[in-house]
């Protein structure tokens, strides 16, 4: 069983910068591939980024590109989210999610195996 905790929402202006924290328990973090994926009120929920088990792959939505990056400390066993020149249509419920065993980093939340509770990011304009 793995964990998944969330950490560092909150509400920010437009053009402002958040960093989500996830923090994983157990002692094979470093076999997941770590994604993150946010769901906006009505909306579904779509696929933000990713990092592969050493932190060497990454994978971005077109939409953040250039402005979030996903990076892991496997000391510590937590994967990082860095929001940068935030927008309003950034605000959702971002959450975290473990890719057991897997090789490269998936958009499909269907292929993730656990999931945090989220945490709420709201960007006002």
């Amino acid at each position: 069983q793995v964990q998944l905790v969330e950490s560092g929402g909150g509400s920010v202006q437009a053009g402002g910068s958040l960093r989500l924290s996830c923090a994983a328990s157990g002692r094979t973090f470093t076999r997941y591939v770590m994604g993150w994926f946010r769901q906006a009120p009505g909306k579904e929920q779509e696929f933000v980024a990713a990092v592969t088990s050493s932190g060497g792959s990454t994978a971005y939505a077109d939409s953040v590109k250039g402005r979030f990056t996903v990076s892991r400390d496997n000391f510590k066993n937590t994967v990082y989210l860095q929001m940068n020149s935030l927008k309003p249509e950034d605000t959702a419920v971002y959450s975290c999610a473990a890719h057991i065993g897997a090789v490269v980093p998936s958009a499909s939340r269907y292929e993730y195996d656990y999931w945090g509770q989220g945490t709420q990011v709201t960007v006002s304009s």
